[in-house]
C-alpha cells in the first residue's frame, strides 16, 4: 500500500504484511516523521433491504413462508437446515432470517446466536419460529430468544408475519407478541388447521415439474428423517423455554433428572408418532438427546 507522509507529501510503499493488527510506525525517510499506519477497514455491504432468508425443517412451512414474503414482494432465499442458512446470510446479506427453531445440523436459536456475533450480519433482523409439539403446554414466552427481534409461532404465521416484519422495518422492534399457545377462537384454530393441511397436501399443478436429478428418498428414509426432526424438536422446546435450567443441569450432569418428566413425556409422544418398522432402525429420540447434551457440553466448556 501507499502512505503520504503528512508533512513532506513525499509518497512511501509499505508491504501489507509488514503491518501489524493495531497498525505499524514508520520513520518517513525524507523529514523523519513517525507515521502509524493502519491497514485500511474494508467497507462492509449493506443488508439488502428486499431479501429475506427462510430456513425451516417443515418443507411445507418453507412454503407457506415463501408464498407470504413473495406475495408481499420480497427476494426470498431460502435453507432447510442451519449451515444453508448460516451459508446464504452471508453471501446474500438480507435484512431479515426468518429461522426455525429445530432446523437440522444447526438449531435456528445457534443460527441466531452466531449471525448476531459477526460484524457484517450483525444488524441483521431475526424472527424465531418456535417448534413447540404441543402448543396446548406452553402458556408463556420463550425464556430466551437468543439475540432475535421477535418470534412467531408457526399456526399464526399467515395472520402475524407480515405485521411484525413491517414493524422490524418500521422502527427496528417488533411489538410483543402472542405468548406460545395462547387461547384461539375455534374459527381462527379451523382456519389455521386448514392452511396447514393445505400446505401439507400440495395440489398435483402447484408441483414443480421439471425432473429431479437426485434419487428420490423411499419410505423409510423419509420416516427416519421425521423420526429424527420431531426428536429435534422436542429437544429444542425444552431448551428454548427453559434455557437457564438446561444448561445449568447439563454442567452437573444432571440433565435426565431435572428433565425426567419433560423427557418423559417426549418420550411417549415420539412412540406415539413413530411407527415400529422405524423404531427397529434406532433409537432416535435417544441419539438425539445424547446430541443435545454432547453439543451443550462443548458449548459450555
Amino acid at each position: 500500500m501507499v502512505v503520504i507522509c503528512p508533512k513532506c507529501r513525499v509518497k512511501l510503499k509499505v508491504a501489507d504484511e509488514k503491518i501489524g493488527p493495531e497498525g505499524t510506525r514508520f520513520k518517513c525517510p525524507k523529514c523523519s516523521t513517525v507515521l502509524l499506519v493502519k491497514r485500511p477497514v474494508p467497507r462492509m455491504r449493506p443488508l439488502d433491504e428486499r431479501a429475506v432468508l427462510i430456513a425451516h425443517e417443515e418443507p411445507s412451512v418453507l412454503e407457506r413462508l415463501k408464498g407470504i414474503l413473495s406475495q408481499e414482494g420480497y427476494k426470498v432465499i431460502t435453507a432447510a437446515d442451519g449451515i444453508a442458512a448460516m451459508v446464504n446470510a452471508a453471501k446474500e446479506l438480507p435484512f431479515l432470517a426468518v429461522l426455525g427453531v429445530s432446523i437440522p445440523k444447526i438449531y435456528g436459536f445457534e443460527v441466531c446466536r452466531r449471525l448476531k456475533s459477526r460484524p457484517e450480519t450483525k444488524d441483521m433482523k431475526i424472527i424465531l419460529i418456535p417448534s413447540v409439539y404441543d402448543e396446548n403446554k406452553y402458556r408463556r414466552s420463550p425464556q430466551s430468544l437468543h439475540g432475535a427481534d421477535d418470534y412467531i409461532e408457526e399456526f399464526s404465521i399467515e395472520e402475524i408475519l407480515p405485521e411484525k416484519i413491517a414493524a422490524l422495518r418500521r422502527t427496528g422492534e417488533a411489538p410483543q407478541g402472542p405468548s406460545i399457545a395462547t387461547e384461539k377462537s375455534p374459527e381462527v384454530s379451523a382456519r389455521a388447521g386448514r392452511q396447514a393441511e393445505g400446505a401439507r397436501q400440495p395440489v398435483a399443478e402447484d408441483r414443480p415439474r421439471e425432473q429431479v436429478v437426485a434419487p428420490r428418498p423411499t419410505e423409510v428414509d423419509e420416516a427416519v428423517e421425521k423420526a429424527k426432526r420431531l426428536a429435534r424438536t422436542i429437544l429444542a422446546d425444552i431448551y428454548l423455554y427453559s434455557k437457564a435450567k438446561v444448561e445449568s443441569s447439563i454442567a452437573n450432569d444432571a440433565f435426565h433428572k431435572v428433565f425426567a418428566s419433560e423427557l418423559k413425556e417426549g418420550r411417549k409422544l415420539y412412540e406415539n408418532r413413530v411407527s415400529p418398522e422405524v423404531k427397529k432402525l434406532g433409537d432416535f429420540y435417544k441419539e438425539a438427546i445424547d446430541n443435545f447434551i454432547d453439543k451443550r457440553k462443548r458449548e459450555l466448556s
